[in-house]
């Protein structure tokens, strides 16, 4: 049966779709470069500032300004307690991240946001929150003051801090890699009778490796750039609670070289830190 609605009537032609303004090449050609603009503004945008910090003062200057017993001494304690931090994320986040990515417990959910929560705050806000917990009339401070045990403004403090706004990411990254990690490995250590503590630490851990090591890369950097809750919960004490970033903040009050030549120190620290862990990730 012909159907007639479809059928064109003799000496008419079937109507055509609208013609497109370009082509499919040139389609493709101003998309590339739609794209190439946005990309090249965005890198413009956080290359320039970055390179403006190594050009505003000659080497000499700036190597004067490393040397000064205040910038050592600054480096130095931020050094010792992200270093702190970072095993402390490393020491009790993987543990959470293994809970995490392995089990069903209820209000997971909910443990996931507690986890995550500190990404996203203030860092003043998490300095608050710890000197509300461990100050001397805090939640758990009053008891440790009972005790005699002061922990703000102390360098103590300082790795609790540090390890407040860091330990996310680590706990992410882990919880990241044993998700993505196919469970018949373990199941065929197993079936070797395996223990589950070695086949945690032989078959696990080296199966995870570039997402543990791209989680403590991340909490390091995170961990030396913090500086809202230091400051809030450590105070500012040279020598003991003045970090690189509080040292940058004072400094530029008074002295911007100083501050420029602190902020280059972290910048190149921090690149070298970036640049390893993709020497790693390939390796």
């Amino acid at each position: 049966m012909v159907d007639v609605q479809q059928t064109p009537a003799p000496g008419t032609t079937r109507p055509r779709g609208r013609r497109p303004w370009l082509s499919p090449a040139q389609g493709r050609a101003l998309m590339a470069i739609l794209v190439g603009l946005l990309a090249a503004s965005f890198l413009l945008f956080l290359g320039i500032p970055l390179a403006a910090l190594l050009v505003h003062e000659p080497p000499q200057q700036l190597w004067s300004a490393l040397t000064q017993p205040d910038t050592f001494a600054a480096l130095q304690l931020s050094l010792i307690t992200t270093t702190a931090s970072t095993v402390l994320s490393v020491l009790f986040g993987l543990p959470v991240a293994w809970v995490l990515a392995r089990t069903r417990l209820p209000g997971r959910r909910l443990l996931e946001t507690l986890v995550t929560m500190p990404t996203v705050l203030p860092p003043v806000v998490a300095g608050v929150a710890l000197l509300l917990t461990f100050g001397r009339f805090g939640l758990l401070g009053r008891y440790l003051s009972a005790a005699g045990i002061s922990l703000p403004f102390t360098t103590v403090a300082v790795v609790m801090a540090q390890t407040f706004v860091s330990a996310p990411f680590f706990v992410n990254s882990a919880r990241a890699g044993l998700e993505q990690l196919d469970p018949r490995y373990e199941q065929a250590a197993y079936t070797l009778r395996a223990s589950p503590f070695y086949t945690f630490r032989r078959v696990v851990l080296p199966l995870i490796r570039p997402a543990l090591l791209s989680g403590m890369g991340l909490t390091w950097a995170r961990a030396l750039g913090e500086f809202g809750a230091t400051i809030t919960f450590a105070g500012n004490f040279p020598g003991t609670t003045q970090t690189m970033p509080i040292a940058i903040y004072i400094a530029a009050e008074t002295n911007l070289d100083a501050a420029v030549a602190l902020s280059v120190l972290v910048l190149a620290v921090s690149f070298a830190l970036l640049l390893a862990l993709r020497l790693g990730r390939e390796s």
